[in-house]
């Protein structure tokens, strides 16, 4: 019996041609939870090289997979409940799903799948994942506690420091 191989051709429409994704993820309507969504919908997208792409995945899951496989670097903001201190900003390169931190926040068991996916598929890119410590997640709340509102600027100027970094090193 011949075995079958399927071919995966990458594509410019989830990448936009860009090498770098910026991506934001989290519930929205949960409070801090979704501070990952309130980063990308604030920042200053101007302030970033033109070729960087920007996607608020929300809780979107797998169907975020085609756009961080099209990228050769992903940079990643979401909440963790890691014990430390409300607002911290902490820094990780996973490489597989047993990397993430247990304390990521409910939709990312979706995220942590998707990292095996990637891995099982041989299209992992580089991943930076920024967290922000929150200390809870708020039903049906828009609104960010004030240590939380305040890392989005200061994680922004991480990024694009580490973006900065990508161009020197490559």
């Amino acid at each position: 019996m011949q075995e079958e191989i399927i071919t995966r051709k990458l594509d410019a429409f989830h990448s936009d041609g860009n090498e770098i994704l910026v991506l934001g993820i989290g519930n929205y309507l949960m409070g801090d939870e979704g501070v990952g969504v309130h980063f990308i919908n604030r920042i200053d997208k101007t302030l970033f090289p033109e070729d960087t792409s920007f996607i608020d995945g929300g809780t979107g899951g797998f169907t975020l997979i085609p756009y961080i496989e099209n990228h050769k670097k992903v940079i990643i903001v979401d909440a963790t409940m890691d014990g430390k201190e409300e607002g911290t900003i902490t820094l990780l390169k996973p490489r597989f799903s047993d990397d993430f931190p247990i304390s990521l926040s409910g939709h990312n068991f979706g995220l942590k799948d998707m990292v095996e996916i990637l891995s099982m598929l041989d299209t992992m890119p580089e991943i930076y994942l920024y967290t922000i410590t929150i200390l809870k997640m708020e039903p049906m709340s828009m609104k960010l506690s004030p240590k939380v509102d305040a890392a989005i600027e200061k994680v922004t100027a991480q990024i694009i420091q580490q973006i900065e970094n990508f161009k020197i090193n490559t």
